[in-house]
């Protein structure tokens, strides 16, 4: 750790937390260089958010615990205008002219237009505000999240003097830098002479002194741009004159001193794509000289040596003592001005879940009670349970959570379908009570352990799944306002594939050199990673760490350009933007009060986040409730809908019709779940349709081996198919012991009664959890299911002691209870072998009822479930679903603008599913709602001119579409020689009157029909599906199967043959200008692919469009699919 002997704090610093593309870090890098550096506090300010803010505190704690005397500062250097209201009149004027961006929580600084004028439109000044207390932070908070508003946000977030005023309690500002508010008044006023530049930064002073007074100071900073030093020169003047205080900041961006080149290029990175501003070079500067500033956290004495410097170089004087003053201020400040604290974490949930005259425990605990009478379970087993629940839930604070979570599902329930549960919630008899959940854990045998323990501080975490989430979230919104539920925002980080080929474009590497490596790099270090980790099966994706290890290209590559290297190894994680987490809300109210929001696309969010690699939301007090989307739900609701309409004569159900066919047939406690006509005709046979957690063909093929008969074992399979237990072969080993259930041994009594239902096997952890309680000596269920964690980890220190411990009361109570030592032993290395494989029971059990019901409709109603599957799947799969349809012994009906509807339909007969309108691509919601409101059709006069259709709205580009979809062919008569006059005499030539019409019929009659080739690219183009009937007839398909040659999506290495259709051929030439063709391919999965031809002849190697060919290929991992001889290796069908 350095010493200054001049005393100084960072009061002005940015990190790439909160200044994308600007700052460099992320915040516990500048505080740690500022500590080393010999400074004991710093402030973060980033641009115009306070998105830093919890990375601040999270190190802030970390370096306390340490032993570190470092102090956080908080604030934000806010982007300033003097009138919001002024400056919206001017927004209005021009944006009538200019195209209107969305908000975004992602502001890029641009510092070069710091130093011209800006339009008005644009216009903004930077503002530093510094947080002296709570009640300063709070009031930062509130103006960062006014500033976002819709009113004060145009591409970047503005206060105003009014907001100052209204919150300036606690808060110091400063005047910031060469883009600051006084330097506002400079370059709007430079052209007109000093005394218009003096007057106007007198005014502003006038201002910031009336709200702030003392808290107002000048900012002085040191480079070796001339206009800085006038400027210094000026707030000098008004120090004289106002008597305001003076501070020097450094303005750091970057960690290290070292840092300034990957900052230089990270922000070129941020521009990449997009019109760079003047300032920013296309080149890297070769020295930071060429910058004319340093931006790390300086020291006191680097403070007066950059200001000593670059004062002599621009050949501007100073009082020496005056600015010696201003750094040393800097501490002054710091610790006597601002108080040391953290931001209150207190949690905050909504109070009006709790109902009046209630407190939140009695509340939970009426709800509760309420919930088993209704479930008809007020039993002594079910209410000991509620009661041990209710005493952990309650003792730990988190009775507000509980009823907030009832409050959603009870919102949810109102208006979509939701899911039986998710994750170790469903082990709670109190979510279950609540309505939370709908699988009973005390049925199930699921513990509440595994959920919550009696010393847990950490929120439980109810991840709440829903058919459709974003509904459900701005109902959430609109109901209890957009200051209470708010989504959580995601930071997307810079990746290695991409900083790759963009570094080395900044060197001048050629892309021919780039592009093996990135094309390779995972593939050559996915096998080895897994093996480092002992995974066999399954999919792994490398860590940055690992990718660099085990990749020869990439190893190779980087050890040629070590700059390349020495670049990637500091941005790599580096943010790149914002966008919102898949379901997460924090749930609150007043949360503009409490956290600095921001907005993104036009929603507001959070500033921080919370996940996997972070957790910055709950130690700051705020509670993220996930609500999830699946599609399996919307896919349920969608048979319902069909089977109401269909078999109970409900034309049009509503959400309440779809909410009463569940409750009284589907729901858990309704639906028969051992009907063993479903796990048959389902599970055994292989009848796999859009089945939740049945969709790839390795679960598939290990279902119909394992041949399950209840929820549990469907749970069992669920959580082997992964890759730890297949890496271990625990599926073949299952499904022998499955077939002969007789042949397992158990240790005693205890070790079957907690491991038959798997088997034998310790399938799920909470077995483990049960086991160590059971067979150990005065183990509690809280302590096995901490044994289940301390498994997994390794170490010596405090963790190798507590499995220590647990292990002597383990090895004691197993010889209590009859059992030898050495079994005890081999009882415990059976525990640590599947620690790593258990899966959570709770969550398996949940997702299996949810695979049945699935399994259940598809079973008794099939063509409702496969319209309703047809219907959800999305259109990259949307061809590989209607071949299952067909496989199931349906009928595909093309598109008929007589029968065709919003969804999937089904015909009279059943056994016909017809393409819906909805699947057209181009055809809008208005021209749809026109035609369903007036069809049926006889003949085409009938659709083109019905006095009570809007044909604004069924516009020329809607009859086109219609048209070449073949959506209009049931309206074609015999005057029509084929498809194409139809199209040209109706679509092209749109005629507004019948006579237009048979002029058209006679202009076009020579037309005909559209070729084979045409009607399959309006097809595949217009619906997203390739029509293989138009290709590939039955016996076709049938040779294929036959010979085994599977579709090239399938291709396999070892058969080194598959059979695929050409969409397109491009032909290319080698360096040495030999002709290659790139083949773009498709198969029965609606997968496009590429093969590269090598040594064709244009003249001689024709490759027919649209028809099926079989050929034998090689495969590489780096250029794909290949072939050296056309006339040898292809073969075409039929």
């Amino acid at each position: 750790m350095k010493k200054s002997d001049i005393p100084f704090v960072g009061l002005h610093a940015h990190s790439v937390a909160g200044s994308f593309f600007d700052g460099l870090g992320f915040p516990g890098e500048h505080m740690d260089s500022a500590f080393e550096n010999g400074m004991d506090a710093l402030a973060l300010t980033d641009h115009g958010n306070m998105n830093g803010l919890s990375y601040q505190v999270d190190h802030a704690k970390k370096m306390m615990e340490e032993g570190k005397n470092f102090k956080p500062i908080f604030g934000v250097e806010a982007y300033f205008i003097p009138s919001v209201k002024d400056w919206k009149k001017e927004l209005e004027k021009e944006k009538d002219s200019k195209k209107k961006s969305k908000s975004s929580g992602l502001v890029i600084e641009n510092e070069g237009a710091s130093k011209s004028k800006k339009s008005k439109l644009n216009k903004r000044n930077h503002l530093i505000l510094l947080a002296q207390n709570q009640t300063g932070l709070s009031n930062i908070f509130k103006m960062v999240s006014d500033s976002y508003t819709n009113d004060n946000f145009y591409r970047y977030p503005r206060m105003d003097y009014d907001l100052l005023t209204k919150h300036n309690e606690g808060v110091i500002a400063a005047s910031a830098c060469l883009g600051g508010v006084y330097a506002g008044n400079y370059w709007d006023n430079r052209d007109m002479g000093k005394d218009a530049v003096i007057q106007s930064m007198r005014r502003t002073t006038e201002r910031m002194i009336d709200i702030f007074g003392d808290r107002w100071y000048g900012e002085l900073q040191w480079n070796n741009v001339p206009e800085q030093h006038e400027l210094n020169q000026y707030i000098i003047q008004l120090h004289h004159e106002y008597g305001i205080q003076l501070i020097s900041t450094a303005d750091s961006h970057y960690p290290s001193k070292e840092s300034w080149r990957d900052r230089e290029l990270y922000k070129r990175l941020g521009w990449l794509g997009k019109s760079s501003p003047d300032y920013l070079s296309a080149e890297l500067p070769e020295s930071v000289e060429d910058i004319g500033y340093e931006l790390y956290p300086k020291n006191g004495d680097e403070m007066w040596q950059a200001y000593k410097y670059y004062s002599e170089k621009v050949g501007a004087s100073y009082d020496d003592k005056m600015i010696e003053e201003s750094i040393i201020r800097t501490h002054d400040i710091a610790h006597n001005r601002i108080e040391t604290f953290m931001p209150d974490n207190t949690v905050r949930l909504p109070s009006f879940v709790v109902p009046d005259k209630q407190s939140a425990s009695e509340a939970l605990r009426k709800f509760s009670e309420d919930g088993l009478v209704k479930l008809g379970l007020m039993n002594k087993e079910y209410t000991d349970r509620l009661a041990l629940e209710m005493d952990v839930i309650s003792k730990r604070g988190f009775d507000e959570y509980f009823l907030t979570m009832k409050s959603i599902a009870d919102k949810a329930t109102d208006c979509q379908l939701v899911g039986s549960g998710r994750g170790s919630a469903a082990g709670s008899l109190v979510a279950y009570a609540l309505g939370i959940t709908q699988i009973d854990p005390i049925k199930y045998k699921l513990q509440f352990e595994r959920f919550m323990t009696k010393d847990q501080t950490d929120y439980p975490d109810i991840d709440y799944d829903v058919s459709d989430p974003m509904e459900l979230k701005e109902m959430l919104i609109d109901d209890w306002g957009s200051n209470t539920v708010v989504p959580i925002s995601n930071f997307n980080t810079l990746q290695l594939r991409s900083l790759v080929k963009d570094i080395s474009k900044f060197y001048g590497v050629p892309f021919t050199e780039v592009n093996p490596v990135t094309s390779k790099m995972l593939k050559e270090a996915t096998p080895l990673a897994k093996k480092a980790h002992g995974i066999k099966a399954g999919v792994y994706t490398p860590t940055f760490e690992e990718l660099k290890e085990y990749s020869e290209s990439l190893k190779t590559f980087l050890a040629k350009y070590p700059h390349i290297a020495s670049h990637i190894d500091v941005i790599f994680g580096q943010p790149r933007s914002i966008s919102r987490h898949a379901g997460g809300v924090v749930i609150g109210e007043d949360l503009d009060k409490y956290m600095p929001l921001i907005n993104s696309g036009g929603v507001v969010q959070t500033p921080w986040s919370e996940g996997q690699n972070v957790r910055h939301l709950e130690p700051m007090g705020f509670i993220k409730f996930d609500i999830l989307g699946l599609a399996s739900l919307r896919m349920m609701e969608g048979a319902i809908r069909h089977i109401l309409k269909r078999h109970h004569g409900i034309e049009k159900p509503t959400f309440e019709d779809v909410k009463d066919y569940y409750d009284t047939k589907l729901h858990p406690e309704k639906i028969d779940l051992n009907d063993q006509k479903v796990y048959k005709n389902v599970f055994h046979r292989g009848k796999w349709a859009g089945i939740f957690q049945f969709t790839e063909g390795g679960a598939q093929d290990f279902c119909k081996k394992a041949k399950p008969k209840s929820i549990i074992d469907i749970a069992a399979i669920t959580s082997i198919y992964r890759p730890g237990p297949l890496s271990a072969k625990v599926d073949k080993m299952y499904v022998k012991a499955m077939r002969k259930p007789e042949g397992v041994e158990y240790a005693n009594d205890i070790v079957k009664e907690v491991t038959e239902e798997t088997y034998g096997f310790l399938i799920f952890q909470e077995q483990i959890a049960l086991l160590a309680h059971k067979l150990g000596d005065g183990l509690s269920l809280d302590e096995g299911n901490a044994l289940r964690k301390l498994l997994t980890k390794k170490g010596t220190g405090k963790t190798q002691q507590k499995k220590d411990k647990i292990y002597k009361k383990f090895v004691s109570g197993c010889v209590k209870k009859g059992l030898t030592k050495g079994k005890a032993q081999e009882l415990w290395q059976t525990f640590e072998y599947f620690s790593g494989y258990g899966f959570n029971k709770s969550h398996a059990v949940s997702y299996s009822v949810l695979s049945y019901q699935c399994a259940w409709l598809l079973n008794y109603y099939p063509a409702e479930w496969m319209a309703a599957f047809l219907d959800k799947e999305p259109e990259s799969r949307k061809e590989k679903a209607i071949a299952i349809a067909k496989q199931f012994g349906f009928k595909v009906e093309p598109l008929d603008v007589n029968k065709s509807g919003e969804v999937w339909e089904i015909s009279d007969d059943g056994k016909t599913l017809i393409q819906p309108l909805t699947s057209i691509k181009g055809l809008g919601g208005a021209a749809m709602e026109q035609i369903l409101e007036h069809r049926p059709f006889t003949k085409v006069e009938d659709f083109l001119f019905n006095e009570e259709m809007v044909y604004s709205k069924l516009n020329k580009k809607a009859l086109d579409v219609l048209c070449r979809a073949g959506a209009l062919k049931c309206l074609m008569d015999n005057r029509f020689s084929g498809e194409k006059h139809f199209w040209s005499a109706v679509a092209v030539m749109r005629p507004r009157k019948e006579k237009n019409l048979l002029e058209n019929i006679e202009k076009y009659r020579d037309e005909g029909d559209f070729t084979n080739y045409e009607k399959i690219e309006h097809l595949s183009s217009l619906t997203g599906a390739f029509p293989l009937s138009l290709v590939m007839d039955d016996d076709v398909m049938a040779r294929l199967a036959e010979l085994h040659i599977p579709p090239i999506s399938e291709y396999d290495v070892d058969l080194g043959a598959a059979w695929f259709i050409p969409r397109k051929v491009n032909i290319k030439r080698t360096k040495n200008g030999k002709e290659y063709y790139i083949l773009e391919v498709i198969d029965s999965n609606n997968v496009l692919t590429s093969i590269k031809c090598w040594g064709v002849n244009s003249k001689k190697d024709k490759i027919a469009i649209n028809r099926p060919y079989m050929g034998r290929l090689e495969y590489d991992e780096q250029w794909g699919f290949s072939t050296r001889s056309i006339s040898r290796n292809f073969r075409l069908l039929g």
